[in-house]
């Protein structure tokens, strides 16, 4: 009897005290977050709580274990998966705390700065650092699961030995990798480029999604996603359209008529811009810049607050012109000529030339 009630007061045991810290901790965590509203940071505590409890349960079993009596020739085999646990379970609530913390402080300086490109500044750089973070706690997790396993020290020697073989034999064969990791570290902390920011890559326009520390994938304004390494973005020039501020300026042209109505144009440009919510007011502008022997060329400056809104505002203003154009003043959309042009009249030159283009020619008559 006292070989079936140990092991179940052993494992039952140390289940339900898991369970019952688990749930203290869970309602003392809801409390505080209850009642410091201004800081998340107690909210995002409790997502750590499954890693938690596996903690304290392998802690607790790998400690009462000898007690339990169970499986008495597999001791060691279950005592090693049970500090496998531990370890895992372990760098896993490691990762969830430092979640937890990074997003807080990223959290009250989005709240307390409200310039946008610092605050995306910020975003990539704890983005990075997170992920820098997850990587060396599963490195060194690993590193220590390995060690549990006595063929692994043991061939701990030979390894230190040939470290610097394969520490040269790894840096050439991880060359790119290394190049793009370091790369990533220069656009978080070097402020090239931040998540949120308007890209022009390759003569694709879009937004940076997501930064990691090889690779910067790019939305574009059709949903597509581009994924290049971050390499690129220190290696090659790019548009940054974010960088120093997010106002631009947008260009929209017109082929017309050399008749086309300027002035009755620029008016039309105010009016057309005052009922676009998207232009921010800052300037308008209309001029020819350049002519052609049947068309002239007529160019529209309008800003707005960001790339999104600039291309709003050139696509209303470009739509409203030619409406416009069309309902009120068709003859300066371009023309075709299908008649021979007229010459001036009452000129000598024009009679002659009349005379010559009406008189049939005939074959061989000089």
């Amino acid at each position: 009897m006292e070989n079936v009630l140990r092991p179940l007061i052993v494992l039952g045991g140390s289940v339900v005290l898991t369970l019952l810290i688990g749930w203290v901790t869970d309602r003392l965590l809801r409390k505080a977050d209850e009642r410091q509203t201004e800081t998340p940071l107690w909210g995002l505590l409790r997502r750590g709580r499954v890693p938690y409890q596996l903690l304290l349960c392998a802690a607790l079993l790998r400690g009462s274990y000898d007690q339990a009596d169970l499986l008495p020739g597999h001791e060691v085999s279950v005592g090693r998966a049970l500090t496998l646990v531990l370890i895992g379970s372990a760098a896993w609530l490691i990762v969830r705390i430092s979640a937890a913390i990074v997003d807080t402080t990223y959290s009250r300086y989005a709240r307390a700065h409200r310039d946008p490109a610092r605050v995306r500044r910020v975003r990539t750089q704890v983005s990075l650092i997170m992920r820098v973070v997850t990587a060396v706690v599963g490195v060194v997790a690993v590193a220590a699961m390995l060690l549990t396993f006595p063929a692994m020290r043991a061939a701990g020697a030979s390894l230190l030995a040939s470290a610097g073989v394969l520490g040269i034999v790894a840096g050439v064969a991880a060359q790119s990798t290394l190049s793009n990791m370091f790369a990533g570290f220069q656009i978080a902390f070097g402020d090239m480029v931040r998540m949120g920011d308007t890209v022009v890559v390759d003569g694709e326009w879009g937004t940076v999604d997501e930064i990691t520390l090889t690779f910067l994938t790019v939305r574009t304004w059709d949903e597509r996603r581009i994924t290049m390494p971050v390499s690129y973005f220190t290696s090659k020039p790019f548009e940054n359209w974010s960088r120093g501020g997010a106002q631009m300026t947008g260009i929209v042209f017109w082929h017309l008529d050399h008749t086309a109505p300027m002035e009755a144009m620029r008016e039309k440009l105010r009016d057309l811009l005052r009922e676009c919510p998207a232009w921010d007011g800052r300037a308008c502008d209309l001029s020819v810049t350049d002519a052609t022997p049947s068309t002239m060329e007529v160019r529209a400056l309008v800003t707005a607050k960001d790339a999104d809104d600039v291309w709003k505002v050139r696509v209303h203003v470009r739509e409203g012109m030619i409406r416009w154009l069309t309902e009120q003043h068709p003859y300066a959309l371009p023309r075709v000529n299908t008649a021979d042009a007229t010459l001036p009249p009452g000129t000598e030159f024009t009679r002659q030339a009349r005379r010559a283009y009406e008189t049939p020619r005939v074959a061989g008559r000089t």
